[in-house]
C-alpha cells in the first residue's frame, strides 16, 4: 500500500553533517505526518523530529538547533539534515509517514522505512 524510500546514511565525523531523505509511494490519499525516529544500541527508540500537515515541527531536545526536518510535498519526501553531529548521534534512524490509503480505510495510519545507519565516528 505504501512504501518509504530512505537515503542519506553513513559514516561521519564528529562535527560533519550529514541529510537524511525518505520518499512516500504507493496509494497514498493524504499525507498527515512525516518524521524520523532513531534507535541507538542499548538504548530505546526515540523520536528525532516530525512536521505535520500544517507545518509545525517538534524536534527531540537533544537535537534542537542542529537538526531540521523539512519537506517537499510534491514529491511526497521528508528530509533531516543533521549538522555538528555528536558520537551519541550514532543510531539506526527511521522514517515514517502518517497516511490515509486512497480506495482503503480512512483511519490514519503509520508506514515506516526499514532504517538508515548513522554512524559518528572519529
Amino acid at each position: 500500500q505504501v512504501q518509504l524510500v530512505e537515503s542519506g546514511g553513513g559514516l561521519v565525523q564528529p562535527g560533519g553533517s550529514l541529510r537524511l531523505s525518505c520518499a512516500a509511494s504507493g496509494n497514498i490519499f493524504r499525507i498527515y505526518g512525516m518524521g524520523w525516529h532513531r534507535q541507538a544500541p542499548g538504548k530505546q527508540r526515540e523520536l528525532v523530529a516530525v512536521i505535520i500537515r500544517g507545518g509545525s515541527t517538534n524536534y527531540a531536545d537533544s537535537v534542537k538547533g542542529r537538526f531540521t526536518i523539512s519537506r517537499d510535498n510534491a514529491k511526497n519526501t521528508v528530509y533531516l539534515q543533521m549538522n555538528s553531529l555528536k558520537l551519541e548521534d550514532t543510531a539506526d534512524y527511521y522514517c515514517y509517514a502518517a497516511v490515509t490509503v486512497a480506495g482503503g480505510s480512512r483511519d490514519v495510519s503509520d508506514y515506516w522505512g526499514q532504517g538508515t545507519q548513522v554512524t559518528v565516528s572519529p
